[in-house]
């Protein structure tokens, strides 16, 4: 591992235009089969904006955001940063992602100077397989698409999925079964780690790293119990990271993540990023916009 991580080099690398303003340089090295810019890269791009105006002794350890318009991955997005305050202790950044003259996402971060305290509790990690048993999620299309029997249909969708070049090591705990529309649990188990080497370095490159992983495949979740719809559109609406613990974002996380609500064309889906030894890092939750073709009830006469 000593080929650096593309969300280092290009997808998270800003270019500085003015003294709070800035432009993504790299290239937009993901994009959703929707053609939308895809929410994550957002995130933390802004996040990225947002650290480059605190002092490097603070870190970063909550931050909420709302996407308020499509990205459109054929231009740049400006991240403008405002300086809301400033503390002792804490200091906010206000962050907003503008394309075509409007913005595009808002975001407030907030950071910390490390301060000790004895008031300290967590949940406790759940029992899984660690990931050098797992199959990757690219081992696992491979082997669906080696069966003869395939739909045609599955086989497509399987090697589009293939074609993507996602910068996210993914291994599935539990894979939900592709090709059954048997409602299942709102809750998955994944683990995940940026691909290629980041390294040791300052902790808000790797909080930047993570708000990226943070938002792939999350929504989703809520999806699994309502399988027998077709999906129309998904979208995220906000999304919000609380920081707790160091971490490095190269490295394998356990992603637990549950939906524990859905109703109205929303859906809220909550996550923990845990570090192999046990220890809770990162706290998410997000809301997206969810619709499906209701498909009429065929008789059984």
């Amino acid at each position: 591992g000593d080929l650096r991580s593309v969300l280092i080099t290009s997808v998270l690398n800003l270019e500085r235009l003015e003294v709070d303003l800035f432009r993504c340089a790299g290239r937009h090295h993901w994009v959703p089969a929707t053609q939308r810019l895809f929410g994550g890269q957002i995130v933390g791009q802004a996040l990225v904006a947002a650290a480059r105006a605190v002092s490097r002794d603070e870190q970063v350890h909550s931050l909420h955001c709302y996407f308020v318009r499509t990205g459109d991955p054929k231009v740049p997005v400006l991240y403008e940063v405002e300086r809301t305050r400033t503390g002792k202790s804490f200091s906010v950044r206000s962050v907003k992602a503008i394309q075509h003259g409007k913005p595009i996402f808002t975001c407030q971060a907030s950071f910390q100077l490390s301060q000790a305290s004895p008031v300290q509790h967590q949940f406790t990690m759940p029992a899984v397989p660690p990931p050098e048993e797992l199959l990757t999620q690219e081992e696992l299309i491979q082997k669906f698409l080696q069966n003869p029997n395939l739909a045609e249909r599955y086989r497509k969708h399987l090697t589009k999925i293939q074609a993507e070049d996602v910068p996210i090591d993914i291994k599935p705990v539990n894979p939900p079964d592709k090709f059954t529309s048997e409602p299942q649990e709102p809750k998955q188990l994944f683990w995940v780690r940026a691909r290629g080497y980041i390294g040791e370095t300052d902790m808000k490159v790797h909080c930047c790293v993570a708000a990226y992983i943070s938002d792939y495949a999350f929504l989703g979740t809520a999806l699994l119990p309502h399988r027998q719809y077709r999906l129309k559109f998904m979208v995220s609406l906000d999304h919000s990271m609380w920081f707790h613990a160091p971490f490095r974002a190269d490295h394998w996380m356990l992603y637990e993540c549950e939906s524990p609500w859905a109703g109205g064309c929303r859906s809220l889906v909550q996550g923990r990023l845990w570090r192999r030894d046990g220890v809770l890092a990162v706290t998410c939750a997000q809301e997206g916009v969810i619709r499906v073709e209701q498909t009429p009830n065929q008789s059984k006469l």
